[in-house]
């Protein structure tokens, strides 16, 4: 089977994953710290605080934002569901806002249209790695606190810069399903300093001393729980990987951005069929690639998967919908039409960084196949 994605590790990776082993210090420690000034540089923003994933980083950007009971903060639907889990986490409402069927992210109009007095936030998704708009969301909505959920955007960029380079907050993830992997493993990013030195604590039982200096330094003396504090930490073996990835990134992205203009030329005689695209302000790194099937199509998105399947190609629905999921189905209705069509209708098909173009040629001549061409 062509899978749907394949990490790209190498001998580096095991070499820098045997070396943290062989120091013995494999805990969160200078490896980690070093990964993260490094991430931190690279995406353009002045601090990094790795964390166990994408959905604690996010976590502790809401505690440090200060949202608790009583506020509503806004997020896609379209999008996996740890975005709207961390509202939860923390004691507000998460509300759910529509999106731009191009993009697949939310808009200013469509973060007005979920908006209420009790409003005091906003999650913007850069949905499968392609940049949201978020000059336009803050011009308008600039009262708000504006955390961006760069999970999948790691190398993607925003008008010629970084996406999340200015962010008050940004989280990212390390998933293997993302370009850049630790296996599990995510970081915030940040221009505030406190924010900065306070995640780093709440990270680590809140521990006014963490254990990596207090080792460092000998002190004997015993460190202070500030505040109720998460285990939320990244260890060096992950930060190992994720330097010698951070490494290859350009070469990640350059590699799928030409698969993707690949697939758009090789599937433009699908009739109907829609491709993801860059928009004009920005250019994304196809962590996913996605396709939406035209009302015409000859078989359903169900009966296609499997149909790819039977010819060697491993495809995934389109990207979830969190307010059709029971956990908050029962919290509706919701208006939602952009959301519900994309939702519906579209599938992820493989792009991987080693895909051969004999390999994507099977994919497209299944898809041709599928659609009776």
């Amino acid at each position: 089977m062509i899978p749907v994605m394949r990490p790209w590790f190498g001998p580096q990776e095991q070499a820098a994953a045997g070396e943290v082993i062989a120091s013995g210090w494999v805990a969160q420690g200078p490896k980690v710290a070093e990964f993260e000034r490094a991430f931190a540089e690279h995406v353009g923003a002045a601090h990094g605080v790795a964390a166990s994933s994408c959905t604690t980083a996010l976590h502790l950007a809401l505690v440090l934002g200060g949202l608790g009971p009583g506020d509503e903060v806004i997020v896609p639907s379209l999008s996996f569901i740890a975005t709207a889990n961390v509202v939860r986490y923390v004691g507000a409402t998460p509300v759910f806002a529509d999106i731009d069927p191009a993009t697949g992210n939310l808009t200013a109009k469509t973060v007005e249209a979920a908006r209420s007095p009790r409003t005091r936030a906003v999650i913007v998704v850069h949905q499968g790695g392609v940049p949201a708009d978020v000059d336009e969301i803050r011009a308008a909505h600039g009262e708000l606190l504006l955390v961006e959920d760069a999970a999948c955007a790691a190398g993607s960029t925003y008008k010629g810069r970084p996406v999340g380079a200015d962010a008050p907050m940004a989280a990212w993830s390390f998933h293997p399903r993302k370009l850049l992997t630790t296996g599990e493993g995510g970081m915030l990013t940040t221009g505030n300093a406190e924010w900065a030195a306070r995640a780093r604590r709440l990270r680590e039982h809140a521990m006014s001393v963490s254990a990596a200096d207090r080792h460092s330094s000998g002190s004997s003396a015993p460190e202070e729980y500030t505040e109720v504090g998460f285990n939320y930490r990244m260890t060096d073996m992950q930060a190992a990987v994720g330097l010698v990835q951070l490494g290859k990134l350009p070469a990640m992205v350059e590699r799928r951005r030409a698969l993707a203009a690949r697939y758009q030329e090789m599937l433009a005689g699908v009739p109907g069929l829609v491709t993801v695209r860059d928009p004009g302000y920005g250019e994304g790194n196809y962590q996913s690639f996605w396709v939406a099937l035209p009302e015409d199509f000859p078989m359903s998105r169900g009966d296609l998967l499997t149909f790819l399947a039977g010819r060697g190609v491993s495809a995934r629905r389109g990207i979830m919908a969190a307010h059709l999921e029971p956990a908050y189905a029962s919290d509706g209705p919701y208006d939602l039409p952009a959301t519900e069509w994309l939702t519906a209708n579209s599938l992820i098909l493989p792009l991987f960084h080693q895909m051969t173009e004999e390999e994507q040629d099977t994919v497209v001549a299944a898809l041709h196949a599928a659609a009776g061409l």
